[in-house]
């Protein structure tokens, strides 16, 4: 039987994501283009430098304000009255800080980004996946969290961890209010993936430590984890999932 992965898969479907800049973001949000989606993806607080796909439109804000959160949702909304698919990949620890020198300000730049941020994004685009599921019969959101949304995470990392929780919960509360409407909402977690994110905030010795224990014997790449967002994005491929969080982690846990 074919499950529905062909390169026309998001043929007419209209993908909005956040965090696209780099990363997990970047590649997923050229897979989702070279499966014919329209892809309006928020790239950071600057424009990626490689070569955009011909359907993916980009827009940068910073996420670390609510300013930001309004900016990007009103940027879809301007181009488009439906989409299909909300992925709400932007996040970053920010930084480590143990928890007892967390400033206030560090708390309220790692809540906003990887909190707020989830929250009012989707809260202004669920009227455009209504849109999308009355148009075509089902709408997805795709929120990412983390392997530290359930084991807590390592030093310094206590409130993104915590914040990762947060969106992990908010998840599976959004599968069920947004059900009737035929929007399925799950998440996806990745475990230690080689990107920016750990060369900025691991040691290579931590990083290392961390690989050797990991049944797989490898860090993780984006590319490990973008279809893992095709397939919660696609009701052809998971249209009876939702409430769920996919763990993309080589075993890790």
């Amino acid at each position: 039987m074919n499950p529905g992965y062909t390169s026309d898969l998001f043929k007419d479907k209209t993908v909005a994501i956040t965090g696209a800049g780099s990363g997990i973001g970047w590649a997923t949000a050229q897979l989702f283009c070279s499966l014919g989606a329209r892809v309006y993806a928020h790239l950071g607080r600057s424009e990626h430098q490689a070569q955009l796909c011909e359907n993916l439109y980009g827009f940068t804000a910073d996420f670390t304000d609510a300013a930001g959160h309004h900016a990007f949702t009103d940027f879809v909304t301007s181009h488009t009255d439906r989409i299909d698919v909300l992925i709400n990949n932007a996040g970053t620890m920010v930084g480590r800080f143990p928890a007892q020198t967390l400033s206030d300000a560090d708390y309220s730049h790692i809540v906003s980004l990887n909190q707020d941020a989830v929250v009012r994004i989707t809260k202004g685009l669920i009227p455009s996946l209504i849109a999308g599921a009355e148009h075509s019969g089902s709408a997805a959101i795709v929120n990412t969290v983390s392997i530290s949304a359930s084991t807590g995470g390592s030093p310094g990392s206590s409130i993104y961890s915590a914040s990762k929780a947060f969106v992990s919960t908010y998840t599976k509360a959004l599968a069920r209010e947004l059900a009737p409407h035929n929007i399925r909402a799950n998440a996806l977690s990745p475990g230690v993936i080689h990107t920016e994110f750990h060369e900025r905030y691991s040691s290579a010795a931590k990083l290392e430590n961390t690989r050797q224990q990991i049944p797989l014997q490898r860090l993780g790449t984006p590319e490990d984890c973008a279809p893992g967002f095709v397939f919660l994005a696609s009701p052809a491929l998971s249209g009876y999932i939702t409430g769920q969080t996919l763990e993309i982690n080589g075993g890790q846990y």
